[in-house]
């Protein structure tokens, strides 16, 4: 019993937490801030103006009205361990379920991100229009498109493409390059490219893609020819992350250097756990302990410039 005392459980539970801080797409497409109340306010004031030649004096830029509003929620998870398990636990399955309950704590905001992007074509955004949609328009803009689709008819490849569910190496590799193309081609409120300095990049897909994003990733497309061939994504850092929560023939491409990122992570507290553990009156009556996990955060929308969606099409 000692070594499963509550303490150590507890313990155990923190080492493992921060053993594992969770995946590494989470802070590359996400923006991280702590609150300190039931809602926060994202107000997006607009990019910076441009240099321009002075002429008649300054000319000040104010600030736009858009933005959105996050509600903090609640979420918990909790064990329930009886007695009789603690005393004869013999091959560390005790462990094994802290552990696991540490695993799925930090894949949280996988969770909740994940359904962000798969409610992407529905849910609104700062500027009113559904995050991923064909019609965002701000100031100077002109209108814009964050939804794509990448017909596997009109592929540059040779030969055989593969299916809108199962595209070719060289195909996939076209619709990822689309989707990059696109996202360097917005311009912010003033008409002003926006994404012209982006050099990294993060391709999110459905298990069922994941190995030929892979392996399409890894030998980069190259055009010019074979006496000069040029890469083309030779000066591009472009990660893969399958996502198990995904399906279908989407795949999404997200900027993952910029300041300002696709999504926004809130947290008012820290995941926190607690006992009802030794001499508790939960021990007393059910003759057993429980450990609950808990915090206070929730996810919102933030630049819908930062992200593409790309759906994979083949036309017969």
């Amino acid at each position: 019993m000692n070594k499963l005392s509550s303490r150590a459980i507890i313990g155990q539970f923190y080492k493992r937490l921060n053993e594992n801080s969770g995946m590494e797409w989470i802070t590359a497409i996400s923006n991280y801030f702590t609150s300190d109340q039931d809602t926060e306010e994202y107000a997006w004031i607009g990019q910076s103006p441009v240099m321009r030649e002075w002429a008649g004096g300054r000319h000040a830029k104010g600030f736009t009205s858009n933005g959105i509003t996050i509600e903090n929620k609640h979420f918990e998870a909790t064990l329930d361990i009886p007695l009789k398990h603690l005393r004869r636990d013999k091959t560390g399955q005790i462990q094994v379920r802290i552990g696991e309950l540490a695993t799925r704590t930090n894949s949280h905001w996988a969770l909740l991100l994940s359904k962000l992007i798969a409610d992407g074509e529905t849910l609104p955004c700062y500027d009113g229009k559904k995050f991923f949609a064909d019609d965002h328009k701000e100031g100077r803009s002109g209108v814009q498109s964050n939804k794509i689709e990448f017909d596997l008819a009109t592929a540059s490849v040779n030969g055989e493409v593969g299916t809108a569910d199962a595209p070719t190496e060289a195909a996939l590799r076209e619709a990822i390059l689309a989707g990059i193309q696109q996202i360097i081609s917005f311009k912010d409120d003033q008409g002003e490219p926006m994404n012209e300095n982006a050099s990294k990049f993060l391709v999110m897909v459905p298990v069922n893609l994941w190995f030929v994003a892979k392996a399409a990733l890894a030998a980069p497309l190259s055009v010019g020819g074979a006496s000069n061939p040029v890469k083309v994504f030779a000066d591009l850092d472009i990660g893969v992350a399958a996502n198990p929560r995904l399906t279908g023939n989407k795949i999404y491409v997200f900027r993952a250097d910029g300041d300002v990122k696709a999504f926004i992570r809130q947290e008012e507290t820290a995941v926190q756990i607690k006992a009802k553990a030794e001499g508790s009156e939960y021990e007393f009556d059910h003759d057993a302990h429980q450990y609950g996990v808990d915090t206070w955060r929730n996810v919102g929308y933030g630049y819908w410039q930062q992200a593409c969606q790309v759906t994979i099409t083949k036309t017969e």
